[in-house]
């Protein structure tokens, strides 16, 4: 009876510190969840899970209306067939994942409709308010950093 009160012991223990590791691993990308002001406030992002990645869509834009008041759609677009498609709901952010340390997602990359080109792209969640987001061409050395802040 006490080797079998070991193993119920020892498998619950398991159990639980299983499910401990499991929380930290989703928990991880919890920080950069939810919606953030683009630097200087031309568009909301909405970032969410997409299976075990981090991704995001543009949700408001500060102008959603072009020139002759139609709302925006994605005419930088190389691809012809793309450019029809709506600013808002744009998919922006794709493939994100956790990386080596803790707030921080690498591996991902951003679309940048305004020249139509997809970059890799890095996200550090500086506080709980603020995401520094690093668009980037070959190395994240030569890039562009903007700081976004949350909205909600």
């Amino acid at each position: 009876m006490g080797i079998r009160r070991l193993t119920i012991v020892l498998l619950m223990s398991s159990l639980l510190l299983l499910g401990t590791l499991a929380a930290e691993a989703t928990g991880s990308n919890d920080g950069a969840l939810g919606t953030w002001a683009t630097e200087g406030g031309k568009s909301h992002v909405e970032i969410v899970t997409c299976g075990e990645k981090l991704c995001g869509s543009i949700t408001w834009l500060k102008e959603p209306l072009d020139d002759k008041g139609m709302p925006k759609h994605d005419i930088n677009n190389p691809d012809t067939e793309l450019q029809s498609r709506p600013i808002i709901g744009l998919p922006l952010l794709a493939n994100f994942i956790g990386g080596t340390e803790a707030n921080v997602w690498d591996d991902g990359t951003i679309y940048n409709p305004e020249d139509g080109e997809t970059y890799s792209c890095t996200m550090t969640l500086l506080d709980d308010a603020t995401l520094k987001v690093r668009g980037y061409v070959g190395l994240p050395l030569f890039g562009k950093t903007q700081v976004w802040t949350r909205v909600n």
